[in-house]
This record gives structure tokens, sequence and C-alpha cells, in this order.
């Protein structure tokens, strides 16, 4: 390339490139393959800009660089200003002595691969990085991503590609100010209750000489603390404590109101005013609750929110994209959003990706999604040394100081699955990783990983948001390394899935929170029109396998599908099954932690969103499409459900809720066969606490079916309150593969309705798992791949879509027998 192109800020070379029509989508087919020569180049963007004569005659001018992917040479009118090395940090420089009214800004980037490289040659020898997919990249064995503070997922992950990026992905800003400015300002929570919240706004500032200033505080507009400041030259911290009497509290979602309050904080000086700030935060009080057990062989592990006991209802969280500069305010409020429709109360933001954008954590303050965060580490060992402490520290320095007024963040992690896979302590256990190195390597490989991880983040997180909880490691047991058999801590389940134990294990392998466990499925079909072509249309063909990145995902696909389904009758078929397979998965994963109550007090499926169309664990798609596993999720996190659980030739029905007050009904269970006829209905009262999975019905399956047959039988289960069905489900005898379906005749009335459409629908049969869709148009249907019962009318709305479509010549309907061959 031997002339300059236009260039977006926030972006990356690689979006640059496409945008510029240099390189092919990037996501299509096999394109992957041939771009994996753009992180091994340098690169260079400028730009030249004007300021004002007003800013030029400030006393401090400061550029900020917030963000820098990674390795980069920063030049303001050829004159150095600084080197970064860490994409995660934001760069502070004042530029006052090199600033011109015309200015021309430089920024070299130096190829990760190659500065990688060289610090691996400088360490000596290699550190286990699992995912990183160096062979994909052209450098064998040689994983280099560990010695990078850069997004890790962006070397590969068995659910991403490789595309290690370079570029400016947050915006650059100038900032100038005369006499003082606010620098940062935190609501630190001192104390919250009903009563009172006891509140300390902690001020930094900087003053370009010595002088008198007043500091005000208004919440929601009214003045509510002021204080008189000497100000002194250079930087200071003052405190400010103030009150509010009877706080609106901040709660997560389904619990109450996530109430948030804008505090305005304004530095005066006379009559003039020389800064103000504004910090929109909710007032909640966070526990990490590790209570030992009556036996005293565990603890429990749990969040209580203002003195309220909650069960974590959620999911993992990725990037939602391989190029995190292109994704939208849309897309990030479309992925909060469908947490909440999916009753959702937290996410985890997971250790192999980014340090999110700001308008994360707002919208997840604003819908009451908790989130659990971890520091940008991942199924990897990190090297040592002061450099590489020192860089990781004012990482974590900047990214607290940035996100400590998010009321959503009620837990800091260290890392990802590093503890567990090293297992220090434990000869044979872990990922085989100890057993590599010398005596002398691992002993070093351990501290430096205990200074980062007991010390360097727990230090910086008390400094800089004293009183949140810190967890060195997810998962772990506390006071050693987590197993299947913990009894405190998280827990990290790949038993169904790495170790093809069956669906029924979700009931035998109980943490006390379940903070992993997943499978996978591919996206449905038209997503995969949109990154490959009718010959690649086969789960094993080059391009299908480039987009599954699990050595194993095939395999266990099929393997899985085998016991519980017919054998698709082609493609199409397939993907749609796959789905229907990791939505039973992961259904009987919630239900079972729902059922063990309180024991297990939280449930973070694997994962809610991907970042290119592929393969994968998620729950929605690239493209934001819901796959089936998320209406099965939010049907199964309802604040009340009622869980049917056939445990050997036992019927048995829980109840679980998550209403303060508990739960108090009528459960009714119906049999029927897949015609509609009844054979038998009884009724019983029943009631459980919050918190708490409660048996509430038993039965044998012999004595209920009293001979009829269970492949073209269901039983229906409904709680009523107050004559209405608050929570239901349906419970079938025997496996998919088993059921004597019948070919429904389904019958739909279409009508318009609120910027959308109400479709009612009706079968003569059961139509087993319904999959409504569209054959040109994108939408949103409010429920989807659900079984409707034979003579019952379901109601669903398609929103999200142009009004002005002919839904009944786009609707398609989908069920489990379309897919028998």
């Amino acid at each position: 390339m031997n002339e300059w192109k236009p260039a977006s800020v926030p972006g990356t070379v690689h979006t640059d490139l496409l945008n510029n029509k240099l390189i092919p989508d990037p996501f299509f087919r096999t394109n992957e393959k041939d771009l994996q020569w753009i992180d091994k180049v340098n690169w260079e963007y400028r730009t030249n800009f004007e300021i004002t004569p007003e800013m030029l005659r400030a006393k401090n001018i400061q550029m900020v660089f917030n963000g820098l992917d990674t390795y980069a040479d920063v030049y303001l009118n050829d004159m150095p200003l600084f080197l970064a090395d860490n994409m995660f940090r934001t760069w502070q420089v004042d530029v006052k002595p090199y600033i011109k009214q015309k200015n021309t800004l430089r920024i070299y980037f130096h190829s990760p691969i190659i500065k990688g490289l060289q610090l691996l040659e400088k360490h000596g020898y290699r550190l286990p990085a699992v995912n990183d997919q160096s062979e994909n990249g052209g450098l064998g064995p040689n994983p280099v991503s560990v010695f990078t503070r850069k997004a890790p997922y962006s070397y590969g992950w068995d659910w991403g590609p490789r595309f290690v990026t370079s570029g400016i992905w947050k915006p650059i800003t100038i900032e100038w100010w005369n006499d003082a400015k606010l620098n940062d300002v935190f609501i630190y929570q001192q104390n919250i209750e009903a009563s009172k919240a006891s509140l300390i706004a902690k001020i930094e500032l900087t003053a370009s000489e010595a002088g008198t200033g007043v500091v005000t505080v208004s919440a929601n507009g009214k003045a509510i603390a002021q204080q008189t400041v000497n100000l002194q030259r250079g930087k200071q911290t003052i405190d400010l404590p103030f009150s509010i009497s009877k706080p609106r509290l901040w709660w997560p979602n389904g619990l109450g109101e996530p109430y948030l309050y804008n505090f305005n904080i304004t530095l005066q000086k006379g009559k003039d005013t020389l800064d103000t700030r504004s910090i929109i935060t909710g007032l909640r009080k966070v526990e990490v609750v590790q209570e030992p057990d009556a036996d005293g062989k565990g603890k429990s592990f749990y969040f209580r929110i203002n003195g309220k006991k909650v069960f974590a209802k959620g999911a993992n969280y990725i990037p939602n994209d391989a190029f995190v500069t292109r994704v939208t305010a849309k897309d990030y409020e479309k992925i909060i959003r469908s947490a909440v429709q999916a009753n959702m109360n937290m996410l985890r933001l997971w250790g192999g990706g980014i340090y999110e954008y700001d308008i994360f954590y707002q919208l997840c303050d604003q819908y009451g999604i908790m989130v659990w965060h971890d520091f940008m580490f991942a199924c990897s060992m990190y090297p040592g040394g002061e450099e590489f402490f020192e860089n990781v520290r004012q990482e974590a320095i900047d990214n607290v100081r940035r996100l400590r007024n998010h009321p959503c963040i009620v837990l800091w992690c260290g890392n990802n699955e590093i503890e567990t896979a090293w297992a220090e302590g434990h000869e044979n256990w872990g990922w085989g990783w100890k057993q590599r190195y010398a005596p002398e390597q691992r002993k070093q490989i351990w501290s430096d990983y205990q200074q980062i991880f007991s010390k360097i983040l727990p230090e910086v997180l008390q400094s800089y948001s004293p009183g949140t909880f810190y967890w060195p490691s997810s998962p772990t047991a506390g006071d050693d390394i987590a197993t299947y058999e913990s009894r405190s801590g998280d827990m990290h389940y790949w038993g169904v899935w790495h170790g093809l134990h069956p669906f029924e294990d979700f009931n035998k392998y109980l943490g006390r929170f379940m903070s992993e466990y997943g499978f996978q499925s591919f996206p449905e079909f038209k997503t995969v029109q949109q990154y490959a072509l009718p010959e690649d249309y086969d789960i094993t063909s080059p391009v299908m396998s480039a987009h599954q990145r699990s050595g194993i995902g095939n395999l266990r696909i099929k393997q899985y599908m085998a016991d519980w389904y017919k054998e698709p009758k082609d493609f199409v078929m397939f993907l749609y099954v796959s789905q229907l397979l990791q939505a039973e998965a992961i259904k009987s994963a919630i239900y079972a932690h729902r059922r063990n109550m309180p024991y297990v007090m939280g449930s973070l499926y694997w994962q809610i969103n991907d970042c290119w169309p592929v393969a994968s664990w998620s729950s929605i798609d690239y493209y934001k499409r819901w796959k089936a596993l998320h209406y099965y999720a939010a049907k199964a996190f309802r604040n009340t459900i009622v869980m049917p659980y056939l445990k050997n030739d036992t019927l048995q029905i829980y109840l679980a809720t998550d209403n303060p007050d508990g739960v108090n009904g009528q459960l009714k269970l119906t049999l029927m066969d897949f015609q509609g006829k009844i054979l038998n209905t009884s009724s019983v009262p029943v009631k459980a606490n919050v918190n708490e999975g409660k048996l509430c019905y038993t039965i044998a399956v012999s004595q209920l079916l009293q001979g009829a047959a269970p492949e073209n039988h269901l039983i229906y289960v409904e709680l009523i309150v107050n004559k209405q069905t608050i929570a239901d489900d349906i419970l079938y005898l025997v496996r998919p593969m088993k059921l004597q379906l019948q070919k429904p005749q389904i019958t739909y009335n279409i009508q318009p309705q609120n910027n959308g459409f109400r479709i009612t629908l009706k079968s003569n049969v059961l139509a087993k798992n319904i999959f409504l869709s569209l054959k040109k148009s994108d939408g949103f249907f409010s429920d989807n791949y659900f079984d409707l019962l034979p003579g019952k009318e379901t109601v669903v709305y398609l929103s999200e879509t142009d009004t002005n479509i002919d839904v009944a010549k786009e609707l398609e309907i989908v069920t489990l027998y379309d897919s028998l061959p």
C-alpha cells in the first residue's frame, strides 16, 4: 500500500482496510486464513487538526488517548509524546509545549506479533496459552498473546477467529483549562441502609496555582453538600461526606427498580464555575456471603443485595465482535435488553475479552443487570518482571477508576480458569501445564501468578474501590482448587460437553455458584447463508469447519444428538435440531440449579453472545438472532417456575420462585395424548418460599400413565394462582427420538398490532418445537421453538420488522416433525 487511505476513529487496521475495499469480508467463507498477514505489518495513522485561539491560550492543554491497540509510538508535530504498550490503558499527556493552532498527529503501530515474538525470545521459554491459535497465525507452536496486554480473544478461541488487531480503538480528546479542573469523582458508598445512605464524594482535582475554591455536590438537581477547598498547585484529593435520607435503592432485574441518582459535582472559584462532573450511579449494598455449612464441609456462595438473598440468573458475556470498534449502541442495547427479556439478573464479563465501553455498564445499570467482572486474563500463565507488573497495575488502576461508580459491578475476579488449570499443590490435577516445566521454571511461573492475582489486583481494588469484593480466579473453591466435588466457591462444570457426561449429570455435579456450563449449537440457516455458499452446506465442509472452532464441536453435537433425536433429514434441519439439543441441555442445567436452591445460588451458562458467525455455545448469534436456547432460558429463568423431573420411574414436581413473599397456589397435572385427548387430571395445593427448590408432588410414572404409552403422551403441568396459570411446563416421558409425532395442521391468524403483528396459532395435534421465521425479512418473535398443544391457541408477537411486509407470504413454520427423514 503506497498511498494514504481514509481511516476511522475509533477503528482498527482490519476495518479500515475493509472500508477501503482493500480486503474482502473477513468473516465470509475462509477469508480469515488469507488475512493473517495484517498483524505482522506495521501501520501508521495520521491526521491534521486545528484548535481555537482560546484553547491555545489556556494555561494547561492535555491530550487523552483513551485506547491505543497496542504498541504505538505517538508524535505531535513530529515531537515524540509517548510509547504505548497496553490496549487497556488510558494515556494522558501534557501537550502545552508542543501544540499549535494547526497540528499533525501521527501514531505508528508496531506489529503485535513481531513484538510478541521478541518478548517470547527474551523470556526464554513458552508459557501456556491454550486458546492462542498460533498455528492459524503462521507461528507454529509459539503463542505470544500472554506477553502483550491486549484482548486475548483476538488471538483466537474455541468460538472465535484469529484477527490480531491494531488501531485507535477509543476516542482521542483534548482537554484545556486555566485555574483548575476535576480529574475524577468517586461516589464512595460507605454504608447503605433503607433509612439512610452514607456517602463520600472522593474528588481528585488539579490546580494551576494555590487558591480557594468551593465544591458542591447536587443530587437530582438539588444541592446536598458543599465544602470550601484550599487549592494546592498540582493534584490533590478531597473527601466530601454527605448523606441521603430514605434513599431509593438500586435493585437487580426482577427484584425492584434499578433506580439511578444523577450527582453533579461543581468546582467554583468566586462566581466562576471552573469545572463540573456528572456521575450517574445507583445506591446499593452488595455482600458476597460465604457462610460455613452446618456440617463444616463447605461454604455458601451467594450475593446479598440490599439485605436480600439473590439467586443469580444469567450467562457469560464475550465481546460482540472480533472488531469491537464497529459494535453500535444499538447492538449493545439489543444484547442487554435480550438479557432482561430472558429474565436474567447477571452477566459475567469474561476475562478473555475487553474491559467494555462505557455504554455496556450504563445499560446494565439502567436495566438492573449485575456484572461479575473478570480482569482481562484467561486460560494462560503470564510473565513476570517489574515492567510487566507495573503495566498490569496501571491497567487495573485505569479501569477500576473508570468503572467504580457503576452499581451493576458486584464482583471483580482476577482471571478465568488459570488457578484450576495450573492446580498448584496438586501434581496430578489441572490441565497438564506444570509437567512441561523444570522445577525452577514452575516456581517462577507460580510466583509471577501470585504477584498479579494475590497482590497487585486486590491491592488496586482495595485502594481505588474499597469494599468491592475480589475473587482471585474463576472457578475456585476459595481455600483450594475447584473440582466437580467442591462444596465451596464457584464451579465451571464441563462434564456435559467436554466430558461427554449425560445431561442427567447436571443434577449430580452441583456447585454453590455455577459460573460456567454450556453446550454448542449451530446458528440458524439464515445466518449461515451470510457467511457460506450453497456448495458449503455440509457441517464438514472447509467453510463450515472454519466457522466451528472447537476441535470436538461437530463430534460432540453428533454424539449427543444420536442419543436424543432422530438423524435430521438434511443440512438445514441439522442446524435446527442442534439448537433444540442445546436448549434442552441448558434447560436441564438451569432446572437442576433452581431445584437445588439454596445450596446452589447462581446459574450462568456459557455464553449469551458471539463475536462472529460461528457454531458456538451462544444463545444469541452474531447477527443478534435468538437461538432456541435463549427462548428456553427466558422461560427457565422466569420469576416463578414449575419443574417436572423424572427421577428413575418417579415423577417429581418442583416449584421455585424469586418472589420475596414466596408463592401459594394450585398445581395441576394433565395427562393427554398427542391428539389432545385428556386421560387424567389432578390438582393439589402447593407453596414455596423464596430461594428454595420445593418438592411439591411425587407420583410413580406407572401410576400416572395407567397403561398409556409414554411415546405418544405428555404431562402438562400448571401452577395456578387466583385462577390464572402463572407458570407451566410440558414433560415428555421419553426422549424426542422416541416420540410418535404426527404431521401437524397448523392454522394461524395475523393481525397488525403496535408496530408489529399479532399471530395466533392453533394445531390439530401436538406441534413440537415450532420455529417461526420470515423468508426474506428479519424480525423478532416473542416466543419461538415452543410446543403447541393440540387444540390450544397460542399468541406470538412479531416486532422489529418492516410493518409493510406481507407476513402471510413471508412466514415459515417448521416443527420437529419436519426434520424427520
